[in-house]
Parts: structure tokens; sequence; C-alpha cells
């Protein structure tokens, strides 16, 4: 289970909330609301005060890699830091089921990262995080520039990941994507979180 409790910074009010393992709470509110401030902060990735447990363990008490590996964000918009796609990927045999579960060919590997569609782009940075089997996925908008297919493909990935234990913070303008997915839902406006029932 992800617990979060007084967590707060500069955009965020102090909010506490928990997410037990295997299930999706959805985030939502206006754009500029701070919903990827609040997924960012969790991950220890911007500045911020408060306490975030996954289990028993604190996140002051591991090393920011190994919360980052177990506790993963994927932006909107990832990072790619070299030109080929196989080069994110340690272990691309890993990776290919995954791929071929979100509707990309297994081939994608060999493509240079500046062929890719923005939905490519989103799939590959989950493929990139599931391969780490993280046990909280931090979602920012992950459906974001997918077609109702490539939607369908991710939810159905999504489901089979809280399925296996994962708890998932989804992030989504989509009300319908909430309700398919989520049994809570956090309402974030100018920075303040509160709970909300599910659309």
């Amino acid at each position: 289970m992800l617990a979060v409790s007084g967590l707060e910074n500069s955009v965020l009010k102090p909010v506490g909330f928990a997410v037990p393992a295997g299930t999706c709470v959805a985030v939502r509110g206006p754009s500029g609301s701070g919903k990827s401030v609040l997924l960012r902060a969790i991950a220890d990735l911007d500045p911020n005060r408060g306490e975030v447990r996954l289990g028993d363990r604190a996140r002051s008490a591991m090393p920011a890699p190994e919360w980052r590996r177990r506790v993963t964000y994927v932006a909107a918009e990832s990072g790619w830091w070299a030109d080929g796609v196989g080069a994110h990927f340690a272990d691309p045999a890993r990776a290919a089921p995954l791929m071929e579960a979100l509707g990309l060919p297994r081939d994608a590997m060999d493509w240079p990262v500046a062929r890719l569609s923005t939905g490519e782009r989103q799939r590959l940075a989950l493929v990139r995080a599931l391969v780490q089997g993280p046990d909280v996925l931090l979602l920012d908008e992950p459906s974001g520039a997918l077609d109702a297919d490539a939607t369908a493909r991710l939810e159905a990935q999504l489901r089979r990941e809280m399925a296996r234990g994962a708890a998932i913070l989804l992030a989504t303008h989509d009300p319908a994507q909430a309700d398919r997915l989520a049994t809570r839902t956090l309402w974030v406006e100018k920075g303040v979180v509160r709970e909300a029932p599910c659309p």
C-alpha cells in the first residue's frame, strides 16, 4: 500500500491518502491544478515535505533510485536520452511481451526515437516503467495521445498490473476512464486535494 501523510510543497496544500495494493485511484481536476505536481512529489522528483510510505517502509529510509524503481512516475511526455529505442531497455526480451500487449511491434526496439509518434512514445515509456515491476505506478495522462484501440490495450494492461498487486495513481482528464479503472477519485484544484466520488 502507498500511504501519503502531510505531503505538501509550494503548490500542494497538505494532503493525506492511501492507495491499497491492487487498486487504482484516479486523480482529476482542471489543467494546471496540481495533478502532475502531486505525482512528482510522491515520486520525490520535486522538493516536498511530509511522509510517504510503501507498506511499512518510509520513503526517507530508501535510497532514491530504489524508491523511484518501486514507486515509478511515468510523465505525459517522457524523456529520451539516446537516439535508438532499444538503448532505453536493459532487457529488450522482457519488454517484448509488454510491447505486444500494448499494440507495438517487436521491431520497434530497432527504431530511432525520432520516428515515434506521440502515442508510441507514451506506450514505450509505460513499457520502460513496467519492466521494473514497480509496486506503485504514478501515471500522468498515459492515454492522452492514444486512439480507442490503444487506450483499451493500455487499460487492459493496467488491470493486469493491478491483478499482480500494483497500486496505481492515475491522472486523467477522461471521466469514463476513471470510471473504468478506479474505485476512488482524488479531485485536485488550486493545489488542494480532496476525496471525490468516482463519476
